[in-house]
C-alpha cells in the first residue's frame, strides 16, 4: 500500500447513494436490469436502428427504436429524484451541479446544453472514454466526503449509433459471433450497448433532511494511469491492481472484505488476460466471486461505469450476484472464480467495481450495502 494511499484514508463522511434512474437494453428502471443481469440473460440482438450491412458484426444490446439521448437522461435523472425538490437543491447548492458523462464527440456540447436547460442542472462534462463515468463518481465522492458538497448528481449516457459501432467493427473490436465471454477461450471481443443512468450521490445529513433512504454506500475509490500503450493494456496489470489497492486504502479495508467483483470484462483477449492478472496481484490466495456484467447488457463506453455501478448496487440489493454469460471453456490464464450458468447468494463484505480504458486509464470503486 503506497504512502499517497495510505493519506487518501477513509472518507470523513459516508458517500450514500440516495437515488438512481436507468435505461438499458433490459428497459426502464434498475429492477430491469438486475433481472437481467442475476438471469444471465443476454440483451444482445441484430441492429435495426441502422443498417450493418458489409460490417462484420451485427448485433448490439438496444432498446426499442431511436431514441433521443437528451430525453433518456432527463427521464433518468427525474427517475433518481434528481429534479423532485428544488428547494433542497437550493439549500444544498450542489444538485445544482451535474457530473455527465458523455462520448466526446461534437454532439456531447449540445446534449449536455440542452440537458441542462431541461433541467436546471449545470454539467461538468466528463468524455474520458471507458472510465468517464466512473472519474466523475470519484470527483463526485470526493467532495461530499470532505464536506464541500452535500449532494451530487452524475449522470451517463451512450446510445448505439453508426459512428462508433463502424469505428469499433474496423478495428476487428466488436464479437461476431454475437457474444461476449469474458474470460472464456474462445471469446472473439465486446458488442456495444445502450445506456442511460443517473446516480444521486449524498451525505447522510442531505438524506435525512429529505426523507429519503440510502440504496448503496461507495466505500472507495481510486484510479491510476500506466500510459503503457494506446490501445493495450499492461500485460500484468498493474495500474489497475494500483486502482483496487488504492480504493481499499480509502476504503480502510483489505482485499478479503470484498465478497464479488463486477469486472471490466469486455471480453477482449489481451484485456481479459490483463485484468485477470489484475486480480491475482489483489487477491494472491484466490479471488472471490467475479463476473462482467458486459457480457449481458453489453459496452456502453462512456457510460458503461455507471451502469455496472447500477448493476452491483442492484445486486446488493437482492443479495444475488449477476452471471458471467457467454462462457464456454476455461482460460488457463484467467484463473478467476467465475460465477457461471445461475446466479450465486451474495457473501456479506463489499462489492468491487472495475473499468479500464485506452490509454492506461483505471479506475475502481468499492460499494457497500446501505
Amino acid at each position: 500500500m503506497t504512502p499517497t494511499a495510505l493519506r487518501n484514508g477513509p472518507p470523513r463522511r459516508a458517500v450514500l447513494v440516495g437515488g438512481l434512474g436507468v435505461r438499458s437494453a433490459f428497459g426502464a428502471g434498475l429492477a430491469a436490469l438486475t433481472d437481467g443481469v442475476l438471469a444471465g440473460r443476454p440483451a444482445f440482438t441484430p441492429v435495426e436502428r441502422f443498417g450493418t450491412a458489409g460490417y462484420r458484426a451485427d448485433r448490439a444490446a438496444t432498446g426499442p427504436g431511436s431514441p433521443r439521448l437528451a430525453d433518456q437522461l432527463v427521464a433518468v435523472l427525474a427517475e433518481a429524484g434528481a429534479l423532485s425538490d428544488p428547494t433542497e437543491q437550493q439549500l444544498t447548492s450542489s444538485s445544482e451541479e451535474l457530473m455527465l458523462a458523455l462520448h466526446g464527440d461534437r454532439r456531447a456540447g449540445p446534449v449536455a446544453a440542452e440537458v441542462a436547460d431541461r433541467t436546471g442542472l449545470h454539467p461538468r462534462v466528463y468524455t474520458g472514454a471507458c472510465v468517464a463515468a466512473s472519474t466523475a463518481v470519484a470527483d463526485a465522492a470526493a467532495l461530499i466526503a470532505t464536506d464541500r458538497r452535500e449532494r451530487v448528481v452524475v449522470a451517463a449516457g451512450y446510445l448505439v449509433e453508426p459512428d462508433t459501432f463502424a469505428v469499433f467493427d474496423a478495428g476487428r473490436a466488436l464479437a461476431q459471433d454475437g457474444a461476449v465471454r469474458p474470460f472464456s477461450l474462445g471469446r472473439q471481443g465486446m458488442l456495444l450497448g445502450d445506456a442511460a443512468v443517473a446516480v444521486v450521490l449524498e451525505s447522510a445529513a442531505a438524506l435525512h433532511r429529505r426523507g429519503g433512504r440510502a440504496l448503496a454506500r461507495i466505500a472507495g475509490w481510486a484510479r491510476t494511469g500506466d500510459a503503457f500503450h494506446v490501445c493495450r493494456p499492461h500485460p500484468d496489470g498493474t495500474g489497475l491492481a494500483r486502482a483496487v489497492h488504492g480504493a481499499l486504502a480509502r476504503a480502510g479495508a483489505a482485499p478479503e472484505a470484498i465478497g464479488y467483483v463486477n469486472a471490466n470484462g469486455a471480453g477482449s483477449k489481451l484485456g481479459d488476460l490483463a485484468e485477470a492478472a489484475a486480480l491475482r496481484t489483489v487477491f494472491p490466495s484466490g479471488t472471490p466471486p467475479v463476473s462482467s456484467t458486459k457480457s449481458v447488457h453489453g459496452h456502453a463506453l462512456e457510460a458503461s461505469a455507471l451502469l455496472e455501478l447500477a448493476a452491483t448496487v442492484g445486486a446488493l440489493r437482492a443479495g444475488a450476484l449477476p452471471v458471467n454469460a457467454g462462457w464456454q471453456t476455461p482460460d488457463p490464464d484467467c484463473p478467476l472464480d467465475l460465477v457461471l450458468d445461475r446466479s450465486r447468494p451474495a457473501a456479506p463484505g463489499l462489492a468491487l467495481t472495475v473499468n479500464a480504458a485506452f490509454g492506461g486509464a483505471n479506475t475502481a470503486l468499492l460499494v457497500a450495502a446501505a
